[in-house]
């Protein structure tokens, strides 16, 4: 395994408090028509244009842009493809094809009952990879979706797969336990719980205005425009489905999944995350993973992809070229 960890300056100063705390801070603080044919592939269907259907049906919207190898993009919760558009437009723009889906209950995914856990969010991965028939990809995860590649790697293997990105990825394990001592207290999730059934609206507002881009930081720059993009994304989706990849993102064990992952794979954080603190996620999957390359930048946020998207993008396209 290759480490390599970097700062880089920060334009919201030092991390403030004890990471734990932080994490549990951010606790308070359309389908489109289908056509009338569907062309069937292995794995998936191909429902149109803009979806591919599951196993059990569920749509899955994707956008899907440009030439050449593919990079598909892992949004985090509680959000969509939408996310990924600096990105997408940045990798399309120098020669690649970038994909980005919709996670399902999130976005223009279909609301499913059933299935907002990782394996089914991992086959959901694999049915549109087959669907679009798509060979020697990179596989870009941000939190939650850093966590569904991880998951989809480890159990439909790395044959499809070239190299992966993790930034601010929620493996192996965020929440404490005594195997995982330096987690997140489960009554940090259960508080999210609680704020999500009570009144979703204003906590995705909070959430987005405070500790993911880390705006609750003094001298901050804080974006109205990111912050109401972020509430819109997560409004698309189905609270229940948020509900329930809650206990996904805070609770699945990615060990074993990291174990098998023969690829190469960056990994990605800053150490202002107050949402996934990077000591108890990017710093362990880095140790189990075979083949990493690590950088931590200092003073970047949860939301680093947006806020610090210039730094990232380049990054990534260095660590894909090499």
């Amino acid at each position: 395994m290759t480490q390599h960890i970097e700062t880089s300056a920060s334009r919201r100063g030092v991390l403030a408090g004890s990471i734990g705390v932080a994490a549990a801070s951010a606790v308070l603080a359309n389908t489109a028509t289908e056509p009338a044919q569907a062309a069937t592939m292995s794995g998936g269907t191909k429902a149109g244009m803009d979806y591919i259907t599951a196993k059990d049906g569920a749509k899955i919207f994707y956008k899907d842009w440009g030439k050449g190898q593919p990079i598909v993009f892992h949004h985090g919760w509680p959000l969509s493809a939408d996310d990924w558009d600096v990105q997408l437009l940045f990798f399309v723009q120098h020669g690649f094809r970038v994909i980005a889906h919709d996670r399902r209950g999130h976005g223009r995914s279909t609301q499913t009952s059933e299935g907002n856990e990782m394996d089914t969010y991992a086959d959901d991965v694999a049915a549109l990879t087959s669907a679009l028939d798509l060979k020697d990809a990179i596989h870009f995860g941000h939190s939650t979706g850093g966590g569904e590649v991880v998951r989809y790697l480890g159990k439909h293997g790395t044959a499809r797969c070239a190299k992966a990105v993790l930034v601010g990825a929620v493996p192996p394990v965020m929440v404490k336990s005594a195997t995982n001592p330096g987690g997140t207290p489960i009554e940090a999730f259960d508080e999210l719980r609680k704020s999500l059934a009570a009144n979703r609206s204003q906590f995705y507002f909070d959430v987005a205005s405070g500790p993911f881009y880390s705006f609750n930081r003094p001298g901050a720059k804080v974006s109205k425009g990111i912050i109401e993009n972020w509430w819109r994304q997560g409004m698309m989706g189905s609270a229940k489905a948020h509900y329930e990849c809650i206990k996904a993102f805070s609770e699945t064990d990615f060990t074993p999944d990291l174990k098998k992952i023969d690829v190469p794979v960056l990994v990605m954080a800053g150490d202002d995350d107050q949402i996934v603190p990077y000591k108890d996620a990017a710093l362990l999957s880095a140790k189990i993973l075979k083949n990493a390359t690590l950088k931590i930048y200092k003073g970047f946020p949860h939301g680093m992809c947006t806020t610090e998207a210039d730094t990232v993008n380049a990054e990534v396209l260095k660590f894909i070229k090499g």
